[in-house]
């Protein structure tokens, strides 16, 4: 049975036997090379002797380059300080940042000021080891004359700035009367009563109008206060007339005593029957009331 195993064809006889053939070729070759020709070395002397001084070269290079960066650190020496009054110098010898430094005196600069020395910790790079270092040496200054000449000092800055930026408008004196269709909001708010607020509204409606031919349409005004009305005359106004044959739709509806259907109406009319001649012709109108027309006279041209 075990034969079996070890039964080959005449053709797997011939390729085992060439296979030992070559396998025995190649070990008395490979011999005869390590026996007759040793290996040669993969680098010239010249080349070895080369490449040590270029390795020592750079030895000597880097030996340099670590002394020039071995700078001895500079002592730091923790004594008290105020962080409102310490110089840079002083607060540079506690170990403080460079940076620091100045993030501290740009505050300062500015007006603030550290209450506290949790305050202190606060400062934008402060970690918690510098800190706890720092904090049994931080003395805070409770000077209360200098705390109150300076919000005295702040506080007269402040008073300055705001007389010089909205200085006191002088009031008119009684029995004054003002032009409403020249003035502007400058003289209207020396009015008693009248601000900034009331003074823009008086000067917008009065360009909407066109001009005021009367001081009581600005009772069309919301919560329009009468009194004032005897600080203003609308004297000989030069109001700007509403072109009845010639303006668009939105010329004639943006009047403010006008609207769309009315502005429409117009614009039908001349559409269909040509330019309108005069204030009768839109009387005929059923979207002309009597006081719109009454309203709308003195604005109105039709050339």
């Amino acid at each position: 049975m075990w034969k079996d195993f070890f039964y080959y064809t005449k053709s797997e006889r011939r390729a085992i036997l060439c296979l030992l053939f070559l396998a025995v070729v190649l070990g008395t070759g490979c011999w005869f090379v390590r026996r007759f020709n040793p290996s040669t070395p993969l680098l010239s002397e010249t080349d070895s002797l080369e490449i040590a001084a270029f390795l020592k070269q750079v030895d000597e290079r880097d030996s340099v380059f670590r002394t020039s960066w071995n700078v001895p650190k500079k002592k730091i020496i923790l004594q008290p300080f105020d962080p409102n009054t310490a110089d840079s110098i002083t607060l540079r010898s506690l170990g403080i940042p460079a940076f620091m430094v100045r993030n501290i005196m740009k505050y300062r600069a500015k007006g603030g000021r550290f209450r506290s020395p949790e305050a202190f910790a606060k400062v934008y790079g402060m970690d918690e080891k510098l800190f706890s270092s720092l904090k049994p040496y931080i003395v805070i200054s409770t000077d209360k004359a200098d705390e109150q000449m300076r919000m005295s000092t702040l506080t007269d800055k402040a008073e300055t700035i705001l007389r010089d930026s909205f200085p006191r408008q002088e009031k008119l004196p009684a029995g004054s009367v003002v032009d409403v269709n020249k003035a502007d909001t400058a003289l209207l708010k020396r009015i008693p009563g009248i601000g900034s607020m009331w003074a823009r509204k008086i000067v917008n409606y009065r360009n909407r109008l066109g001009g005021l031919y009367s001081v009581e349409q600005l009772a069309e005004l919301s919560n329009w206060n009468g009194e004032w009305n005897k600080w203003l005359s609308a004297e000989a106004p030069a109001l700007k007339p509403i072109l009845v044959n010639k303006a668009g739709l939105d010329q004639l509806r943006n009047h403010p005593y006008m609207d769309f259907y009315k502005a429409k109406a117009i614009l039908e009319y001349r559409r269909k029957r040509g330019k309108i001649k005069s204030l009768s012709q839109l009387s005929l109108f059923e979207e002309f009331t009597e006081k719109d027309l009454s309203r709308l006279s003195p604005y109105l041209s039709f050339e």
